[in-house]
């Protein structure tokens, strides 16, 4: 199998969950992070949704993130894995798209995208994003969890997003009046 390249904009960040042997800051064009996608398995439930960040394709939009490269003679197993734990909804659609590595590579990855037309899709404005996220719980854990481990790694890696800054500045002031 040829090399996989695997575009981690959010949780695959800090939980890739497969083996890397190479990461490289990465720029994937065409496309924003936002927290635009229902959470009703992983980070929320149907009855209390949380929200998680997806990729919005949107005209001369950028999104920065890592290339994560997996394993040598991993690959199949990390596109079953990520394909369990990304498409279990139709919200995500699998695409291989070209980044711009840090180093001046083009490499084709896996990411993984929100579907427009799918009713998990949303947009809401910040304070509402932060009301669902500071009580939402799924099955991979709280929805503030994602979102402050999301926001540290970003921090971590050299990318700040204004946003997630103050979508943990206000979850964690609705936390603290519950």
């Amino acid at each position: 199998m040829m090399t996989l390249w695997v575009f981690g904009y959010a949780s695959l960040l800090w939980n890739p969950g497969f083996p890397v042997a190479e990461r490289v800051q990465a720029r994937l064009y065409g496309y924003a992070r936002s927290f635009c996608m229902y959470s009703i398995h992983h980070r929320g439930t149907e009855e209390k949704p949380g929200l998680v960040l997806a990729l919005d394709e949107q005209d001369g939009a950028s999104c920065d993130g890592l290339a994560l490269r997996a394993a040598p003679g991993s690959e199949e197993e990390t596109l079953a894995y990520l394909r369990e734990r990304e498409l279990v909804s139709s919200a995500y659609l699998e695409k291989r798209l070209e980044l711009s590595l840090t180093d001046g590579r083009h490499v084709e990855a896996v990411a993984y995208v929100i579907d427009p037309h799918h009713v998990q899709y949303c947009h809401l404005p910040l304070e509402e994003q932060a009301r669902l996220i500071a009580r939402a719980h799924g099955g991979r854990g709280p929805n503030t969890e994602y979102l402050y481990n999301t926001a540290a790694h970003l921090d971590e890696i050299g990318v700040p997003d204004a946003d997630l800054h103050w979508l943990v500045r206000e979850v964690k002031a609705l936390s603290r009046d519950n």
